[in-house]
């Protein structure tokens, strides 16, 4: 391969992670814990939109309160890791192709 073929694909590269970077901020997933009680909104590049919490998730303490909010938070980025994996891994395997 001569260097302007390497150049041309490495442009081309960078242009699809760079779409994929932005698809990846218009995707949501959402981090759920103790059912539903905590509702974390977040994109697939790991900004927090919203976090939405039950009033019954008030009423069991301050300690329980931040376990769920963590819980769900923990939930939410498992769900964007998997997110970015799979738009990842179709950029990169048009490489080995």
């Amino acid at each position: 391969m001569d260097m302007e073929s390497l150049m041309a694909n490495a442009k081309d590269l960078q242009m699809k992670i760079s779409a994929a970077q932005d698809a990846l901020a218009q995707q949501h997933v959402k981090g759920i814990a103790c059912n539903g009680s905590v509702v974390i909104d977040m994109t697939g590049k790991y900004d927090i939109v919203s976090v939405d919490v039950q009033p019954s998730a008030l009423g069991q303490g301050a300690e329980s309160l931040a376990k769920m909010v963590f819980d769900a938070y923990k939930d939410a980025k498992q769900k964007a890791d998997a997110l970015i994996d799979k738009t990842m891994s179709a950029i990169t395997g048009e490489l080995a192709e």
